[in-house]
């Protein structure tokens, strides 16, 4: 059986799911360990650029202007400001730094600012992502020009279920900026969210929908829910922590060589179940005190568990080898 595939059926990673739980995790484990040294572990620092006032109805989302959050506006921040935080990023072990803005989707004016703000923080030694919301295929290559390595455009859930999430962007509008991306040659960062109410069914739906593309996302962010208060999804029944490292070890397995990132809700995590995410063959995570406008865990708080498990920082240089290359960029 081939290893890297792009043809899973529904069953099929139903069945994944189903396996024995001890069972699952030596599968992703060695699967995990066949594509990247196993205790090394990529880190990304998240900064909102554009803060709140968005018109999409995210219902999970406290920067929605359709929820009625205590989140306060903030408009584009200045070069200034990006570049500090991207330094301080760098300096504490980042190799990548993640840039978020609040749009539905970016106009001209704003990319304008947006690129100078890659090209800044490239300057630095770091990688650079963003995610600004749907792309035309003009708009991706002109973050392609300014040397964007990373878009972050997440599918949240399955098809199935997506209506019941958002109702002002169709998953087929995710999937084309998807593909704009992946055209202008910028590699992907793309997952979903868990504990929006979904079923086991959905979790292995949204991850088909990932491992079915033509090229596996290179980043896979595995979020579980922030429940913020005044969003529609506050008061949403807690996820079983053993389904969500359930979640972790079959993305591992389906996309073997993607980097799979325990993303937003670590700071309800405990050691112990961030350790079985990491076992399942997490090897990618955000760090700092903040990512969007919910709270991570702290930088001390992950610096000790790191030590507790004989974790260690990946460097630039280390994933640089490990990634998988970058897309050709195609003549514009």
């Amino acid at each position: 059986m081939k290893e890297t595939r792009h043809d899973w059926s529904l069953d099929e990673i139903a069945a994944l799911f189903d396996q024995p739980f001890n069972d699952l995790l030596f599968r992703a484990q060695s699967v995990h360990r066949a594509h990247f040294e196993p205790n090394r572990i990529q880190v990304s620092t998240l900064l909102s650029i554009k803060t709140g006032a968005c018109p999409e109805d995210c219902g999970y989302c406290s920067q929605s202007a359709q929820h009625a959050t205590s989140l306060e506006q903030e408009r584009l921040l200045p070069m200034e400001e990006v570049l500090a935080a991207a330094q301080a990023a760098k300096d504490k072990g980042a190799t990548r730094f993640c840039m978020g803005a609040a749009w539905r989707n970016p106009t001209d004016k704003n990319l304008d600012r947006v690129t100078a703000m890659v090209e800044g923080v490239s300057d630095l030694g770091l990688e650079t992502c963003v995610t600004l919301g749907m792309l035309t295929d003009r708009q991706a290559r002109r973050l392609a020009d300014a040397g964007l390595d990373y878009y972050n455009h997440n599918l949240d859930t399955s098809p199935e279920f997506y209506g019941q999430v958002i109702t002002t962007r169709t998953y087929q509008d995710r999937l084309e900026t998807l593909a704009h991306v992946r055209q202008a040659g910028i590699r992907l960062c793309s997952g979903g969210i868990l504990g929006l109410g979904e079923s086991r069914r959905d979790r292995a739906s949204m991850l088909q929908q990932l491992a079915n593309l033509p090229t596996h996302p290179e980043s896979v962010p595995i979020n579980l829910l922030v429940r913020i208060e005044g969003t529609p999804l506050f008061g949403t029944d807690d996820l079983d922590p053993f389904e969500f490292v359930r979640t972790i070890a079959v993305a591992r397995i389906l996309m073997p060589r993607s980097y799979v990132r325990l993303s937003a809700g670590r700071s309800d995590m405990s050691d112990e179940l961030q350790a079985l995410c990491f076992l399942a063959g997490a090897n990618s995570m955000f760090y700092g005190e903040r990512l969007l406008t919910a709270p991570n865990a702290a930088s001390a708080s992950d610096e000790r568990l790191f030590e507790r498990l004989g974790l260690a920082f990946e460097t630039i240089e280390a994933a640089e080898k490990t990634a998988p290359g970058p897309c050709a960029r195609q003549a514009v």
